[in-house]
């Protein structure tokens, strides 16, 4: 069958579609990124940084930059009317107190039983970059994690353990890939959307773990 796979901006707009009114959120740095610029403007979601600001919004416009303004990723960002700034303990308070409700998070791999390796490939010549990844991992209610659904090299990136050095164990509940959604519960990894045009048996051979078809019929 013949399908299209989902642009990281896609798959960004559907996490923020995804995202529930009145949630704390922490988006980790990369693609989680981009969700704050789909988040809709109809619904209340407060957005954290561990850099040390809360209530933040999408990249500002040219004219409205203010350097002083960033995200953990060094991004620039906008101030939503009640954001705030604090010493960079007091941001790790917010996560590692259980104040967060969902932190986005990218990932080298993830496992059916919700492992989650994204900070160290494990090689030599990599340079390891934890940053709040494993505060983030424990402290927040709720884990999403977003990613290409396998390497460049096509080698799938949901197992059934990891191989890269975890950042924290049983602690991812959904996956968001250029593929499909997946939600993980009880050392099971059930399917619950997919791209148009992709088969279910070919998504299973791009994983590395069972799957579990749990889409439900519109008809």
């Amino acid at each position: 069958m013949s399908y299209k796979k989902r642009s990281r901006h896609e798959i960004a707009q559907l996490i923020a579609q995804n995202i529930p009114e009145g949630t704390y959120a922490n988006l980790g740095i990369g693609l989680p990124t981009l969700v704050a610029q789909y988040l809709p403007k109809d619904k209340e979601i407060i957005l954290h940084s561990e850099n040390g600001i809360l209530a933040f919004g999408p990249p500002p416009l040219p004219e409205d930059e203010d350097t002083d303004l960033i995200n953990a990723g060094k991004e620039l960002v906008t101030l939503k009317d009640g954001g705030c700034f604090m010493h960079h303990g007091d941001s790790f308070d917010i996560m590692r107190g259980g104040h967060l409700d969902v932190s986005v998070l990218g990932a080298y791999q993830v496992a059916i039983n919700g492992d989650l390796a994204n900070w160290h490939t494990g090689k030599d010549k990599d340079v390891p970059a934890v940053g709040g990844a494993m505060d983030l991992a424990v402290g927040a209610k709720s884990i999403y994690v977003c990613m290409e659904h396998t390497t460049k090299n096509g080698i799938a990136k949901i197992v059934s353990k990891l191989s890269y050095p975890v950042t924290g164990q049983q602690c991812v509940d959904r996956i968001y890939t250029d593929l499909c959604t997946i939600e993980l519960k009880d050392q099971q990894a059930y399917v619950t959307e997919m791209v148009k045009g992709l088969a279910f048996s070919e998504l299973q051979a791009l994983t590395g773990c069972p799957l579990i078809f749990a889409i439900e019929s519109t008809h």
